[in-house]
């Protein structure tokens, strides 16, 4: 305990994420009839969309693109004050932007980079979701009324980035905004993925390695369910319609999650939990390391079919052909 540091608990939570998609009309379709998520706006060439369970007026905008991948992501802050002190942070490290008046669902926002070039935001206003009265629920504390379309996920979980250096982009994400780090795979004491939240869940964030140091792709986007048996059912439903599905029910030794990968329309790898995976309660949390030798059938799949080469390898904007096999 020598070493323990005091927590930065400035930023709160993942707010939204903006994908990129060269087929938006069919991405906007696959997220609501299959995924039961509601179209809140439209504005420009984008599209803001949230799930049954999201509290915010949107967790998803969708925007038109040549190429799929992320276009930035969005973190809540605890305060105003936090969110300033935050900023100043991101200014010092020569990565900030600026401010932006906002956007549809929130206020002003400060945009930064990432060592790698992802481009996020912070804010602290949000709209919340307003529904009409026949779109309330009877249970009081959930926004909407559960759909009655596809197999309906219930909330944004995590965004998980593809990175030319896991380890610079991990210590960025501790030092500057205050992220904790639950579990990491080495190899020989090189990062080569890590897991990091600023709430009990595993992750809101991961860091993949790119195999081929390429920068700034998306590896995939995650909403949550709650229960396995929803994976085999909007399995089921995708199958039958012609999606693909690149690992079907499976579960995870890395956060113990069930977990399932599909693409949409537009390109973009979706993960769908089946649950949360443990939750961490624990405020001086020693992460997990991984070596990467003991990771193949055990930190990727733990109950399940082995990952494709593909998982490893293919991220988007897809920008090398060699390693692509969906």
């Amino acid at each position: 305990m020598t070493n323990f540091q005091e927590p930065i608990y400035d930023v709160a939570q993942l707010a939204h994420v903006e994908l990129l998609s060269p087929k938006l009309e069919e991405s906007v379709d696959f997220f609501t009839r299959f995924l039961g998520m509601e179209v809140t706006a439209r504005a420009g060439q984008s599209v803001y969309l949230r799930a049954y369970e999201d509290f915010y007026h949107n967790t998803l905008k969708i925007t038109v693109a040549e190429e799929a991948g992320v276009g930035h992501i969005g973190w809540r802050a605890t305060s105003p004050q936090a969110l300033q002190r935050r900023v100043e942070e991101i200014e010092k490290t020569g990565l900030g932007r600026g401010w932006i008046d906002g956007d549809i669902g929130h206020g002003e926002a400060y945009q930064f980079t990432t060592p790698d070039g992802h481009l996020m935001e912070i804010f602290w206003e949000v709209d919340y979701f307003k529904a009409e009265e026949h779109q309330k629920s009877k249970l009081l504390n959930r926004p909407t009324k559960r759909p009655d379309r596809g197999v309906p996920v219930r909330r944004l979980d995590h965004i998980n980035l593809m990175t030319s250096n896991p380890g610079v982009d991990t210590q960025f994400m501790i030092d500057t905004l205050g992220f904790r780090l639950r579990e990491q795979i080495q190899d020989n004491g090189n990062v080569l993925g890590s897991w990091m939240s600023v709430s009990n869940l595993v992750h809101e964030i991961a860091y993949m390695q790119e195999p081929n140091r390429e920068k700034g792709k998306l590896h995939h986007l995650c909403y949550w369910y709650g229960i396995p048996q929803n994976l085999y059912d909007v399995a089921d439903l995708l199958k039958d319609h012609g999606c693909f599905i690149e690992v079907p029910p499976n579960k995870h030794g890395v956060s113990q999650a069930f977990c399932m990968y599909v693409y949409e329309p537009g390109g973009n790898r979706i993960e769908l939990f089946g649950d949360a995976g443990y939750i961490i309660t624990d405020p001086a949390w020693e992460p997990v390391i991984w070596q990467m030798e003991d990771v193949p059938g055990n930190g990727d799949t733990w109950i399940g079919t082995a990952f494709p080469e593909s998982w490893w390898v293919r991220g988007t904007p897809v920008t090398s052909p060699e390693v692509v096999k969906p």
